[in-house]
């Protein structure tokens, strides 16, 4: 490596060579999930391949912007915020080391709109999906059971993936079960079930057979995995099939839109914006106001009322 170079003030230039040494050494400083560490180190390994691509050893502010750039080409707005933001956090940790520079000190990501990128179902279509499954079957019966809980709880894939059979309570004189929410540490949200929810998931595990309160509350049943825990891939993937099953095929239309779902009925339903973000356990009410938003929106006749003026 290069000898460090400081300015006369004490400042901290380019002298030194961005190595994979370094990354490592970076990944093991970030103090977060072992999930949120993956993504971050993915992320920069991502870059470092870049700069070796590019032959660069001691990238300048410039090369950070040109990666922005190329990423802009081929990627969605979302996903080269995450490049970025790993590029950001790499270069502030340089500098705090008095290693490098921090070249990516206010540079910006890509702009993120705040319409969500999923469409929710109305009731009916709920219904429809629900419906449409097969519960002779012991996949049927999960999937049921799985959509059920989803699109009445608001549940996260990851928070289906995460449920064990003993995280189903008596609370007062209703049924809870109990998640590990976003950027939680043990399962202490707490979410509803509802009477015709529980039977269904009672009636999976009925058909299960013997099962311990430790075991997984939904599992694969496919031979080469049966029994396993299912996967946030797997679930994505069932709910994403059973939507497509009845019919409704498209992008838009994926697991996590049936959080949305949650939302949107909740809302349309008389639940005010406090209630409806405790449903999704949202940190800020901010978040759960885009709903809220997208609802007025929609109840906006503007257009009706212009076309009516001009058409008669």
């Amino acid at each position: 490596m290069n000898e460090i170079i400081t300015t006369e003030g004490g400042g901290i230039t380019a002298g030194q060579t961005i190595t994979e040494e370094l990354f490592d050494r970076w990944t093991r400083y970030i103090d977060a999930k072992p999930r949120t560490v993956q993504t971050y180190t993915g992320n920069i390994k991502h870059f470092m391949r870049y700069l070796q691509e590019k032959g660069i050893s001691q990238p300048a502010r410039k090369d950070i912007l040109a990666y922005r750039d190329m990423l802009k080409e081929s990627h969605k707005p979302a996903t080269v915020q995450a490049y970025i933001m790993a590029v950001k956090l790499f270069f502030q940790w340089l500098e705090q080391e008095n290693i490098y520079p921090d070249i990516a000190r206010h540079i910006k990501g890509a702009k993120i709109g705040t319409e969500h990128k999923k469409d929710p179902l109305t009731a009916k279509q709920v219904g429809k999906v629900l419906n449409n499954i097969n519960t002779d079957t012991l996949s049927g019966l999960r999937d049921y059971a799985v959509i059920a809980l989803a699109v009445t709880g608001g549940l996260r894939t990851i928070e289906l993936a995460r449920a064990d059979i003993d995280d189903m309570r008596t609370v007062g004189d209703f049924t809870a079960l109990f998640v590990l929410g976003k950027g939680r540490d043990e399962k202490s949200e707490l979410v509803k079930v509802p009477e015709q929810v529980e039977e269904a998931i009672r009636a999976y595990l009925t058909a299960r057979g013997k099962t311990e309160g430790k075991d997984p509350l939904f599992v694969s049943h496919a031979n080469r995995n049966s029994g396993q825990r299912m996967t946030t891939r797997s679930i994505s993937r069932i709910i994403k099939n059973r939507l497509k099953a009845a019919g409704y095929d498209s992008d838009r239309l994926t697991a996590h839109s049936l959080r949305h779902t949650a939302a949107t009925i909740n809302l349309l339903n008389g639940a005010s914006l406090e209630e409806t973000q405790q449903l999704l356990r949202h940190t800020s009410i901010n978040t759960t106001m885009i709903y809220a938003h997208a609802l007025e929106r929609a109840g906006n006749n503007s257009e009706e009322r212009i076309a009516a003026a001009i058409f008669g």
